[in-house]
């Protein structure tokens, strides 16, 4: 028998047993009609570790590289997975697409196939009330064709992103009202935080509208809307035009259909909208008016095809040169990552080089604070960040709770009680995480940034027509990214390039104009307090401050 390689980071060992219970599984017995059922897996190829470690150094000092060099140096040569191709071809597999960096192989086959093939067990197992095809042991190939493959991603779909998104029924307060806001507002200077105490009966009620939370980070009256920016999002589905319409219409935003541009990953028919795309695009667009926005649809929460969606980004950026910043609300807490790592390690080459082309992605940090379990939707969970926000080559987004006084201004802001933020265990501290009251230790920390987040204090958010109030940290991601696209517009004006990694740039700045330390508040496990801290990261911004401090 041939010598094969074992690819144990590529899934979670699952007990053969029919009605055994596993971390939520429950084990099934064998149905033979789904052995004909066809799954989609990637094979992901390793590049150089000096090559890696190259673009990771690179990336930390805050520099960027062309897009066609990033291809040209730090790709996949097609000669190095011509023996993975061959064989998966022989083995009946059809290969659906390479990624234009050639690190990702998507190929789909029979389940009896890729039992057989890649010598795993394939099981049926159910989850949250859905039922699975899965293998519950690790994958192989023959040692010669898996030497530059580092992990096979697929074969246990059930282990997904969640949506870091929440919806705050606005039948269960009455007096909170898309009106809001929407008074005379004062003249006020642009002064980092602009805080104020106002009389709480007269304060502004949410749903906040887009000029109350431009208000509240200083980025109204800006000379800069996000023109010639492009913003990229990633969600499973896409947000309803009618949808959007309305919302541009009542924040009284000139934004036309013409700047959205949906991209059906797979192109398979899509599930309706259910908030989280809304969500993303319409505060996205609202925050950056001027900007174009491409909604990437991945057709799923699997990883595989976040990854697929992921490849399609990066394989754009040369056509759509504006595409510099990117939003994702999604998140799986690092210990139902399991403790396989081959998805950590796929994803964070994206990651990494979409940070070394100069894309700055923002991830939302959780919605059940210090301890999300596997829902992400409660506290009760271990004492866990979650990735995506964790990886070193992002921005974690966390979330606070802001109110406002009669006139428009902040009146508190604290933060907020489920702001996903933590210490990682996939990654080490990064060189440019430092500053005042950061930790002793060597663990990458969580999140980097925040903003308003609370659905309690969540803003408008058009849904199947209706007026709906959301939050979540999932709104904090699209924000960010809207600031980062004035930004960027900021830096084409003062004739600068495009900006590069934002971490080491941003926590220089701590303590700053540029940002509002949040000193109050905790997530469970940790507490804001002065400096940087695991529930609002460096603060929120100061965006009029910001932009000076990187255009200059």
């Amino acid at each position: 028998m041939s010598e094969r390689k074992v690819f144990e980071d590529s899934v979670v060992p699952i007990p053969e047993e029919a009605g055994a219970i596993h971390r939520g599984l429950m084990i099934n017995a064998a149905e033979p009609e789904h052995r004909n059922q066809e799954m989609l897996l990637s094979f992901s190829i390793d590049p150089p570790a000096q090559s890696q470690k190259d673009l990771e150094d690179l990336v930390n000092r805050g520099e960027t590289i062309p897009v066609g060099d990033l291809k040209k140096k730090y790709g996949v040569k097609p000669g190095e997975i011509k023996a993975l191709t061959s064989w998966l071809k022989a083995n009946d597999y059809d290969i659906v697409e390479v990624s234009q960096d050639g690190a990702s192989v998507y190929a789909k086959a029979k389940v009896d196939q890729i039992e057989k093939s890649l010598e795993v067990k394939m099981v049926r197992v159910t989850k949250d009330g859905i039922t699975y095809t899965a293998a519950k042991n690790a994958p192989s190939l023959p040692a010669e064709v898996g030497k530059n493959v580092h992990a096979i991603i697929g074969l246990q779909p059930f282990r997904r992103a969640h949506k870091n998104s929440r919806r705050f029924s606005l039948a269960a307060s009455p007096d909170a009202s898309v009106n809001a806001g929407r008074g005379t507002r004062k003249p006020v200077s642009k002064t980092a935080g602009r805080l104020k105490t106002g009389t709480a009966a007269a304060a502004i009620k949410p749903p906040y509208l887009v000029k109350n939370i431009l208000k509240a980070y200083n980025a109204d009256g800006l000379s800069v809307n996000g023109k010639g920016q492009t913003i990229a999002i990633l969600i499973d589905t896409f947000p309803s035009d009618a949808d959007l319409k309305l919302f541009w219409k009542k924040n009284n935003l000139p934004i036309k259909l013409s700047q959205i541009k949906k991209i059906n990953v797979k192109g398979v028919t899509l599930d309706q909208p259910t908030g989280e795309e809304s969500l993303d695009v319409q505060w996205s667009s609202g925050i950056a008016p001027g900007a174009n926005i491409r909604v990437y649809a991945s057709g799923s929460l699997q990883f595989v095809d976040l990854d697929r969606a992921l490849d399609r980004i990066i394989a754009d950026l040369d056509s759509f040169p504006g595409m510099r910043q990117l939003s994702i609300s999604l998140g799986l807490g690092e210990t139902f990552m399991g403790g396989p790592q081959g998805e950590v390690a796929t994803q964070h080459l994206k990651f990494l080089k979409l940070a070394a082309a100069g894309v700055n992605v923002f991830v939302s940090s959780g919605d059940a604070g210090s301890n999300p379990d596997e829902s992400g939707q409660s506290s009760t969970g271990p004492t866990q960040v979650e990735y995506e926000s964790s990886d070193a080559s992002v921005i974690g987004v966390g979330g606070t709770t802001l109110k406002f006084s009669a006139d428009g201004n902040v009146q508190s802001e604290i933060g907020w009680t489920n702001s996903g933020g933590g210490k990682s265990k996939f990654f080490q501290r990064p060189s440019w995480q430092s500053g005042t009251n950061i930790p002793v230790g060597k663990e990458r920390l969580v999140p980097d940034v925040s903003v308003v987040a609370d659905p309690n204090t969540g803003g408008l958010v058009i849904l199947n027509g209706r007026e709906e109030q959301f939050g979540g940290t999932s709104w904090s991601a699209p924000v960010w990214a809207g600031f980062c696209a004035l930004i960027n517009e900021g830096r084409k004006k003062a004739k600068k390039s495009f900006l590069p990694f934002l971490n080491p740039l941003l926590y220089p700045l701590l303590g700053s104009a540029c940002f509002r330390d949040v000193k109050k508040g905790n997530n469970g496990a940790f507490k804001s307090a002065t400096g940087y801290d695991m529930v609002t990261g460096v603060g929120v911004p100061n965006v009029s401050q910001l932009i000076n401090a990187l255009t200059k």
